[in-house]
């Protein structure tokens, strides 16, 4: 066989290796685990970083004010330096929709060593301890939530003695370009982190979704969050694994009734998302970049290229195996773009999409060693180990 059947049989291999050995990733049932209502309700306190959000504050911090909880609960929205009014906003809409009880604070600008979302995190934990709750419900400014969607966290979290009850808030899928990126998003994360293996007690793999996790108080308190991740650009892996640590249970899933409200309406702005923190998903690391590309490539790259040349004439053997390969990788994207409500026909085209997010991988490391790695929202953060440890 010519070197690029060689190299599609090796994906092929690999590509079902991934339908089977890898947790399943590509299914999208790992829905809340089955729960039942506690008879007491413990009391829980929401926590909200927000900087500059006062374009999506209206679409959600009234679903999270709207709460239909059966117990004590409240809302702490963090004031992270905002220039847009977000603080002002936020207590003009508590007063307009009523509901659960707000707090706004502010923290001031974060002391080195900390990311701007966690030193937030960090004052409004602070300020929701003074209550004394026994869960805190971790949420994004721009994340929506269904008026019963704290009550079933917390009933999945007390049924299933889970310390971490994470749900990956399904994206908005609107513009040409959120159609074509964002479904693929959640399938690599999903890849790199498959759900059903999270939920496992004593599993090594650790991950949440940063825009709705609920934590058991105590298990904060034992994993030292957030100070014990206040670097992490990715705080919500960082938050899984520090809670994993302590031998903490965790669950993570997809979200029915949460959902992110922020558009991502041109290619630049889910650029700047992924490549803000793809190179620190890779620990900075260019040996882990080099072979990144070099997967990227020869999972979803090959594939095609082998289907076209052997057709082209170079050999029935590129093209079957190309062909195979490229079959089972569109057959795993399939039960994504259904969960995203999208056309079967992207399906195919996910090897663009890998080849798109192989370019912000690299463009996310060069920005890195310019300077700019981690920008965001007018902050840009070191990587860890380059600033004093607080200890």
């Amino acid at each position: 066989m010519s070197a690029i059947a060689w190299t599609a049989a090796g994906s092929l291999v690999a590509w079902l290796w991934l339908l089977l050995g890898q947790g399943f990733f590509w299914r999208t049932d790992v829905r809340l685990p089955p729960r039942t209502e506690p008879a007491v309700w413990p009391d829980v306190c929401v926590v909200v970083p927000a900087r500059d959000e006062a374009e999506v504050l209206p679409a959600s911090l009234p679903s999270l004010l709207a709460q239909d909880y059966p117990g004590r609960a409240e809302v702490v929205l963090v004031d992270d330096g905002s220039t847009d009014g977000t603080g002002e906003l936020a207590r003009a809409l508590a007063q307009r929709h009523g509901g659960l009880p707000l707090t706004v604070g502010s923290p001031g600008e974060p002391p080195a060593g900390w990311t701007g979302k966690l030193w937030a995190v960090r004052h409004g934990i602070g300020l929701a301890r003074a209550r004394g709750p026994e869960y805190l419900l971790l949420t994004d400014a721009d994340i929506a939530h269904a008026p019963d969607s704290l009550r079933a966290l917390v009933a999945a979290a007390r049924t299933g003695g889970f310390d971490v009850v994470s749900q990956m808030a399904r994206l908005r899928v609107e513009s040409r370009w959120e159609r074509l990126v964002v479904p693929a998003f959640v399938y690599f994360f999903a890849q790199l982190y498959p759900f059903r293996r999270i939920g496992r007690k004593g599993a090594r793999t650790s991950a949440a979704a940063g825009g709705c996790v609920l934590l058991r108080t105590e298990a904060a308190e034992r994993a030292r969050i957030p100070d014990a991740i206040r670097h992490a650009v990715i705080d919500d892996v960082a938050l899984a694994r520090a809670v994993r640590g302590i031998g903490g249970h965790l669950w993570l899933g997809l979200a029915e009734r949460v959902d992110s409200v922020r558009p991502y309406p041109r290619l630049h702005d889910l650029w700047r998302m992924v490549a803000r923190s793809a190179y620190a998903q890779l620990r900075h690391s260019p040996l882990l970049l080099a072979g990144t590309v070099a997967g990227l490539a020869v999972m979803y790259l090959v594939p095609p290229a082998a289907l076209v040349v052997g057709a082209a004439g170079g050999g029935a053997a590129a093209a079957v195996l190309g062909g195979s390969a490229w079959l089972v990788m569109t057959g795993t994207y399939v039960p994504m773009l259904r969960y995203y409500r999208q056309p079967l026909w992207l399906a195919p085209l996910l090897p663009f999409t890998a080849f798109v997010y192989l370019l912000m991988t690299v463009d996310s490391a060069v920005q890195h060693y310019r300077g700019r790695g981690a920008a965001w929202k007018g902050r840009t953060y070191a990587r860890p180990g380059a600033v004093p440890d607080e200890g």
